[in-house]
């Protein structure tokens, strides 16, 4: 039901719960109504003075509506694509940052959902109205970790050209709540195209996560992308870089079944980093204890009031 900031209106609508859990929810909405419902909705819509309002925007009641699930008007609108609707909204709007920028239940902004639902023209509108592009979703993912995860070149064309030099390292070098850059999930995804524009515009492609220091290079031998390898490298990828565990990428290439991949990495990694670490103690394994009496393990076990041989 559409509820004011502060108090419901009479024309507030009726029909937009529907049952979900919060984190099975990516869309925000999307296919969320009865067609009943959404017909409703457009109408209420339709009322909308498309008009250049004489009012000032603090007067304009349609701002103040919004869903069960925190989505305003401008939400709704993306969500169900109504372009012409949507690009006259953000005309009307420019300017007025609390609500181009307002965050849903989901913490999405309109800009989320213009990226979610493949709407690059639409993201270009928003920014250009003042759209923050570094605001981040409930698992704190920027517009741009969403566009890589998707792989919509053309959305992370959007969100990346005419950015300030220092906005757009920001961006690059922005982690989400799991630690990934926009590098690492284009390179999780295998997006390519994707993977050389961000370096190409500055992103570090040594970026480590802070959960185990993997760089997107680590991923690419976890998930066996000879062609990933081949354009990491190619970008300057540092095969001598190690996890928080010690391990190099050519290290990750063992028990795997990709050669191609063991062979590119072996040849520019160093050789104290070719073996795996447990490796350096095998010729301990087979021989005696040296310990000292001293040393030995305690074994002190009585049981029954009998020493127990251990």
């Amino acid at each position: 039901m559409f509820q004011p900031a502060e108090h419901a209106p009479e024309w507030a609508m009726e029909g937009l719960k529907k049952e979900r859990l919060l984190e099975d929810r990516h869309d925000s909405g999307l296919d969320s109504m009865k067609d009943e419902d959404y017909e409703q909705m457009v109408k209420e819509l339709q009322t909308i003075r498309l008009e250049q309002q004489e009012a000032s925007h603090c007067a304009e009641p349609w701002k103040l509506q919004l869903t069960d699930d925190g989505d305003s008007f401008l939400h709704l609108a993306i969500i169900h694509e109504e372009k012409a609707l949507t690009m006259e909204m953000v005309r009307q709007v420019k300017g007025d940052l609390a609500f181009i920028n307002f965050q849903n239940n989901l913490q999405q902004t309109p800009l989320h959902l213009a990226v979610i639902t493949n709407q690059p023209e639409i993201a270009q509108a928003l920014l250009e109205a003042g759209c923050d592009p570094e605001l981040r979703d409930f698992r704190g993912n920027t517009p741009l970790h969403l566009a890589c995860e998707q792989g919509c070149l053309a959305s992370v064309g959007v969100l990346t050209q005419s950015r300030g030099t220092h906005h757009l390292h920001s961006i690059l070098q922005a982690t989400n709540y799991n630690g990934h850059t926009c590098l690492h999930l284009a390179s999780i995804h295998g997006y390519l195209g994707i993977v050389e524009l961000l370096v190409s515009l500055g992103a570090d492609v040594n970026a480590q996560e802070p959960c185990n220091g993997r760089t997107a290079l680590h991923l690419a031998v976890d998930l066996q992308n000879s062609d990933l390898v081949s354009l990491l490298l190619k970008c300057g990828a540092d095969v001598n870089r190690v996890t928080y565990q010690g391990y190099s990428p050519y290290q990750l290439t063992w028990g795997r079944p990709s050669t191609r991949i063991q062979q590119q990495l072996g040849q520019l990694t160093l050789e104290n980093l070719q073996r795996l670490p447990e490796s350096e103690d095998e010729g301990s394994c087979d021989t005696e204890s040296e310990l000292t009496e001293d040393e030995l393990p305690y074994d002190d076990c009585v049981l029954g009031g009998q020493r127990l041989t251990l």
